[in-house]
């Protein structure tokens, strides 16, 4: 009976969440998708437009990647079969790795099954030292934006070490992490200083070009220098003239970037990319790439056809069209009296609705008039700034939009009352 005194501290938590307005384990189940450029939603048999999907170009439903993914299946099978070092490696996943190091600019990369697991990997890795037999917890500094995506949090969790080495720096304020470095001159052999590209919650970038130079500045003031990384996963392919994130948008380079075929290249998995000599070493030592199956063959297949129509004059024109799309959306809203949490280049464009009750009420409006979007409420946001994210996609048009924020304004007038 002991165990059913702990269900009720999970019963009374449950509830907790319930009357906050903020729980997220009732998923609304997709059956299905209707045909054309812009595919519904099928739920329970009614159709629903989706303004709320990462995949920013549209390009999960597109002819080149199922046929990728096809191809991919049928040459290699269903699944990997183990992982990597157990059993070989595919051809393929070698020729997704160049390419998305090609596409980025750097000597080499690795695909893990996330980029949730990229970066607890890469993390906790880089975070360690040398001593005479094996490598153990360096004096290693930490300095991560305080905004940071939970799998940034979690993997400086899961590297272990004190508190006096994880400090952070004020969001996306550079004198902040520059004031940071300089109050532990001489404290430590090697800095990490870590980024998201683009925060989520809101759909700011971060300034991957300033970033650099003051890591430059700084970096032979530690012995080891300073690595600084960045986990752009939903900026690439989705930012950029031509789709390289926030390193393009800023004219910046990380020393080690990650990224996700999750999002706008509308597959899956997570990837790093960087010098050979820090992904020969993440192969090396990553657990979350030693000990964990790859993504399936087709899912790689998939992926490599994404990076191919990206990095050409389809994929272009369709971040062309995705820039034309944010505009209109964004003139539009501002026109029917919405405001914006954030002023967003990106596909994330944050509505804000200010608290938790009044921005349940207006997802819960939109849904019933065939909607999709979703609501963020505290503790993933601040109090006060609870908010509708909604997502522009490359594939739908003026109309869609047009549409969009038509209801949504007559929704927004019905939930007030």
């Amino acid at each position: 009976m002991s165990k059913q005194n702990f269900y009720k501290v999970l019963k009374a938590e449950l509830k907790r969440v319930d009357e906050a307005k903020v729980a997220k384990r009732n998923e609304k189940i997709i059956e299905g998708f209707t045909g054309g450029s812009f595919p519904k939603a099928l739920i329970k048999g009614k159709k629903y437009s989706i303004f709320n999907s990462n995949d920013y170009l549209g390009l999960r439903f597109a002819k080149e990647l199922r046929q990728g993914e096809e191809a991919a299946s049928k040459k290699y099978g269903s699944g990997p079969g183990a992982v990597r070092f157990i059993s070989g490696t595919f051809d393929l996943y070698r020729q997704l790795e160049k390419t998305v190091a090609k596409f980025h600019q750097r000597e080499e990369g690795m695909v893990f099954s996330s980029a949730f697991a990229a970066n607890l990997a890469v993390i906790a890795c880089l975070s360690k030292g040398q001593s005479k037999d094996s490598l153990v917890l360096a004096d290693t500094l930490i300095i991560s934006d305080e905004l940071n995506h939970r799998s940034i949090i979690d993997g400086v969790r899961v590297a272990g070490l004190s508190k006096e080495q994880k400090l952070i720096y004020k969001h996306l304020d550079y004198d902040s992490l520059e004031q940071v470095l300089r109050e532990n001159l001489g404290k430590f052999k090697r800095v990490l200083v870590i980024t998201d590209g683009i925060f989520s919650m809101l759909g700011e970038y971060a300034d991957i070009g300033k970033l650099e130079k003051i890591c430059d500045k700084y970096d032979r003031q530690f012995e080891e220098g300073i690595f600084l990384i960045a986990d752009d996963s939903h900026g690439v392919g989705a930012c950029g003239r031509n789709g390289r994130g926030c390193e393009e948008l800023s004219s910046g380079k990380s020393d080690l970037l990650v990224g996700t075929f999750g999002k706008a290249f509308g597959s899956d998995g997570g990837y790093a990319v960087g010098d050979k000599i820090l992904i020969d070493y993440l192969r090396e030592s990553a657990a979350t790439y030693i000990y964990s199956n790859s993504v399936s063959p087709g899912v790689a297949g998939a992926a490599l056809a994404a990076l191919k129509l990206v990095d050409s004059a389809k994929g272009r024109k369709l971040l062309r069209n995705l820039r034309k799309n944010i505009n209109h959306f964004k003139k539009l809203m501002k026109e029917k009296g919405f405001v914006f949490a954030a002023e967003s280049i990106h596909p994330i464009q944050p509505i804000l609705i200010a608290e938790p009750v009044r921005t349940k009420a207006l997802t819960d409006e939109l849904y019933k008039r065939g909607y999709l979007v979703t609501n963020i409420n505290y503790p993933v946001v601040p109090k006060g700034k609870d908010e509708i994210r909604v997502q522009i996609s490359a594939a739908q048009n003026r109309k869609d939009i047009e549409k969009f924020v038509k209801e949504a304004g007559e929704a927004w007038q019905r939930v007030n009352g």
